[in-house]
C-alpha cells in the first residue's frame, strides 16, 4: 500500500474515532457523492480567486492565503464529487494523491506537489501562505504572485473538468 493509501486509512479511522468522542472531526469521512455540494466549492473557489484580484493593488501578503483557499476548495470540490469530506488538509492532499494513483482523476500529479509540501521540493503554495500569513512581510513579488494566481486558474479549470465527468 502506497504511502498516501497508509495517510487515508488513517485519516478515516482519526475522523471516526473523534466523531464518536467528540461529535466533530478533524480527518476524513465517507460520505454520499454530491455534485451540487463540489459546484458549491468551486463557487467559493473562485469567490477565493476574485478577491485576490481585490487584494492585489495593495496587499500581496494577504493574497497568499486567497490563493492557497482557491485552490483548497478546488480539491475539495473534488473530495465531494467523490463522496468525502475533509477536515484536514494533509488528509486531503493524500486523498487526492490516492486518485491520481488509481487514475480516478486527471490531474498533472507535478500541479499537486505545487500546492501541498508533501512531495514538494520547491516552495509550495502552502508555505508561501504561510510565509505571508505568519511571517511580517507586508508584500511578495508580483511574478511569485502571478505564477500562483496562474495555478489557482488551472487548478479551478481541472476541477470543473473533473466534477463533470
Amino acid at each position: 500500500m502506497s504511502q498516501e493509501k497508509n495517510k487515508v486509512e488513517w485519516c478515516l479511522k482519526k475522523a471516526l474515532r473523534e466523531i464518536d468522542e467528540k461529535g466533530r472531526h478533524r480527518g476524513l469521512i465517507r460520505v454520499l457523492p454530491n455534485k451540487a455540494k463540489a459546484k458549491r466549492h468551486i463557487e467559493k473557489a473562485e469567490h477565493y480567486l476574485e478577491a485576490t484580484l481585490f487584494l492585489k493593488e495593495n496587499f500581496l501578503d494577504i493574497s497568499a492565503s486567497t490563493l492557497f483557499y482557491s485552490i483548497y476548495h478546488s480539491l475539495l470540490a473534488i473530495l465531494s464529487k467523490f463522496g468525502y469530506e475533509s477536515g484536514n488538509q494533509e488528509c486531503t492532499f493524500a486523498l487526492i494523491y490516492s486518485f491520481i494513483e488509481d487514475k480516478k482523476i486527471s490531474i498533472d500529479k507535478d500541479l499537486i506537489d505545487k500546492i501541498s509540501s508533501i512531495n514538494s521540493e520547491e516552495k509550495s503554495v502552502i508555505e508561501l501562505r504561510e510565509k505571508y500569513q505568519y511571517g511580517v512581510e507586508l508584500s511578495m513579488k508580483e511574478e511569485l504572485f502571478n505564477e500562483n494566481f496562474e495555478l489557482a486558474k488551472k487548478v479551478i479549470g481541472t476541477t470543473k473538468v473533473i466534477i463533470e465527468e
